[in-house]
């Protein structure tokens, strides 16, 4: 789908605060509405403008510190409406710029494809020692779906293609391939059945895991009775705080260079799912702002 062009991107918690010069901010929020190969429930194009517009209502202080003191810059919406290949040239330029500028990219998807060219412009712009850290109830390891290789569904089959580190958190819908694959590639997991049940909050990375860690949550990693707002929603996921411990684990432990909220499809009347959404990325600044601190 193209990007429509009556969508709003208002600036990230515009109600509080100005835009910040890009290069100054520390954190750089780009909206990325794109969505072409989803295989169910539809709308993740609808997410970032969801998101942006639903920051108004947040409060500057997270509940620790204020993460906007740091500066928040909020980039044009990458444009949508050419062909798969050009929109990852597009988010991989982007998301280098970003980077050049000093800044970490907070990326506001769209579908799970929309990591690829985040990390591709990492790569670009000579980030290349850095891992990823996954929140998601789907591996996306398969090398292509229904024969698309930029499919949501293989996504993090790219990523390990370009030697990039992966440790997958919450997973709980996968198939034999995806299995295959994380043996080949030495993929590190702990999926849902584990964390859930047992109420894991915390993570410990092994020791050649890289410093600087990319970190990206697919809504549908958590439970839909906390997010049904997303295309393929699978029960006995993440909770709220569970997520929110987690990620703070893995930033006690490493750098994080820019994460990413991707497949948040929002539906028509349920305001508390965008402002949740919005939330949650806010909450991530915040974490990821004092563990630049600590």
């Amino acid at each position: 789908m193209n990007t429509d062009s009556s969508e709003h991107y208002p600036i990230f918690l515009g109600s509080e605060i100005d835009q910040a010069d890009p290069q100054q901010a520390m954190f750089h929020v780009l909206p990325v509405p794109y969505e072409k190969t989803v295989s169910y429930g539809g709308g993740t194009r609808l997410g970032p403008s969801a998101i942006l517009n639903a920051s108004w209502q947040l409060e500057k202080w997270d509940g620790k510190c204020n993460p906007c003191d740091l500066g928040i810059h909020t980039c044009a919406a990458v444009d949508c409406s050419v062909a798969p290949e050009q929109v990852i040239e597009n988010i991989a330029n982007a998301t280098a710029e970003i980077v050049r500028n000093g800044g970490i990219p907070v990326v506001l998807g769209g579908e799970h494809t929309v990591t690829y060219g985040v990390l591709k412009g990492l790569k670009d712009a000579g980030m290349e020692d850095f891992g990823i850290v996954q929140i998601d109830a789907h591996a996306d390891l398969r090398q292509a779906y229904e024969g698309d290789i930029l499919s949501h569904a293989s996504v993090m089959k790219r990523a390990v293609d370009m030697g990039i580190p992966l440790y997958q958190l919450g997973i709980r819908a996968f198939c034999e391939e995806e299995m295959q694959i994380r043996e080949q590639f030495g993929v590190y997991y702990q999926d849902a059945d584990a964390l859930v049940p047992n109420n894991i909050t915390s993570i410990t990375l092994p020791d050649d895991f890289p410093e600087n860690v990319f970190f990206t949550v697919d809504i549908d990693g958590m439970d839909p009775s906390v997010f049904p707002s997303t295309g393929t929603p699978v029960p006995g996921g993440l909770g709220w705080y569970q997520t929110l411990q987690l990620f703070e684990s893995v930033a006690k432990q490493r750098r994080i260079i820019g994460f990413d909220v991707m497949e948040f499809a929002p539906i028509e009347g349920f305001h508390a799912y965008d402002f949740a959404a919005s939330l949650l990325t806010y909450k991530l600044m915040g974490i990821t702002a004092r563990s630049l601190e600590s």
